[in-house]
């Protein structure tokens, strides 16, 4: 390490409250020579030691703190113990048959992600600087895990995010190690799954929603279930597993729907549940116009927003998809509903759905709000918090009375 970066004085703020991130303009100086990814000294305008990250100065996110120690030597050991942790921290709090083995920043490895189904694993990495330590992270997955008897047979990377073009790096998917089956089968909450790890969204399945899944079990039996956005039919599938009489999933990919009806099958479930290939703004106001009602209605879209510039439009459909899945609920039913978006905050999600209610005069009353699961860990550092994205209410609807 040759380089130091030194920020302005008053500037990292983020970063002394817990965060990992420096951007191009907290920086002052940069002294000495470097690459980029290329790991440097961080320094406070006085001159003291923050600790020390990699840096890329194509990316306005200049430089990923990768310890706070001084002097801190970032080699195999070290990576070895971050993995180590990882691992014995999902051994206390999920189960580890499919979970995400490491998130990023918030498990102190910023920007790559690994996420474990069954006995592959796949990997996202999205900087500079920890894509060359990404085989060694890789393998030291493989051989803790299987020290702990979860042999891996394969390795797949799905390195095709955007974001990496910020950084300067090529778009990249494929095998890592030997070729094997991308086809795998999983099981969560009883349900089983194929996951498709090539050409699934992002590294295939959402494990995020796992134990928000399994919380809507008691609302679901003997229940008519509308389940919005169902991507490969998990919050469907957990519905009927659940013992409900009859579930409709609905999603605009028509890839998306033939995996949720195999899955459906899979799981002897094709009786009771249907998948509809269609847009769910489009599709519930016609359920509307039926006189459709259903005894639980779940909303999981997609992420309306993915900056800041967007948040006025992403408040427009949470409240449109709100309102009209309150109007299919029956009276005493219940709607589930989720926000995925990091900037579409807790406060602001809350206060949209609340608006929709009194846009259609139904009355909420709040069963229960949960986050994301376990392994994709909150890490609490400013007003910020990057990694805490995920918003889940359950509610039950009532007409105004």
């Amino acid at each position: 390490m040759n380089a130091a970066v030194r920020i302005k004085k008053g500037a990292g703020r983020s970063l002394k409250a817990g965060g990992a991130w420096i951007y191009d303009n907290e920086i002052d100086t940069i002294s000495g020579s470097y690459e980029n990814g290329d790991l440097v000294t961080v320094e406070d305008f006085d001159g003291y030691c923050l600790g020390t990250g990699f840096i890329n100065d194509q990316s306005t996110l200049t430089v990923r703190m990768m310890s706070r120690k001084k002097d801190a030597v970032i080699d195999r050991a070290w990576i070895h113990d971050r993995v180590k942790d990882c691992i014995a921290y999902r051994q206390r709090t999920v189960d580890m048959s499919s979970c995400r083995l490491i998130f990023g920043e918030a498990d102190f490895l910023p920007g790559i992600v690994v996420d474990k189904f069954s006995d592959v694993l796949v990997v996202q990495s999205l900087a500079l600087g920890i894509d060359r330590m990404k085989l060694d992270i890789i393998e030291e997955c493989r051989s803790q895990l299987a020290a702990l008897g979860m042999p891996i047979r394969g390795v797949y990377e799905r390195s095709d995010a955007k974001v990496r073009r910020q950084e300067g790096l090529p778009l990249v998917k494929g095998f890592i190690g030997e070729p094997f089956d991308t086809k795998v089968e999983i099981v969560e909450n009883d349900v089983h799954y194929m996951v498709d790890v090539e050409d699934g969204q992002k590294t295939g399945f959402f494990l995020d929603q796992k134990y928000n899944r399994k919380s809507i079990w008691p609302l679901c039996r003997d229940a008519s279930v509308l389940d919005c956005f169902t991507h490969t039919g998990s919050f469907a599938l957990n519905a009927a597993a659940a013992g409900a009489r009859e579930v409709t999933g609905v999603d605009a990919s028509e890839l998306a729907v033939e995996q949720a009806r195999e899955n459906a099958q899979l799981n002897g479930f094709s009786d009771r549940v249907t998948f509809l290939c269609e847009d769910v703004f489009e599709l519930l106001p016609k359920l509307e116009a039926e006189g459709k009602k259903y005894d639980v209605v779940i909303l999981d879209p997609p992420a309306f927003t993915k900056s800041r510039n967007s948040v006025k439009n992403a408040i427009k459909g949470y409240r449109e998809i709100n309102l009209r899945g309150m109007k299919l609920v029956k009276d005493g039913g219940y709607l589930c509903t989720c926000s995925c978006s990091h900037f579409m905050t807790p406060e602001l999600f809350t206060k949209t759905i609340g608006q929709a209610a009194m846009n259609v005069h139904k009355r909420l009353r709040q069963v229960e709000y949960r986050t994301q699961a376990p392994d994709h860990p909150i890490l609490w550092t400013s007003e910020e918090m990057e990694s805490y994205y995920l918003k889940f209410y359950i509610f039950q609807v009532y007409d105004v009375r």
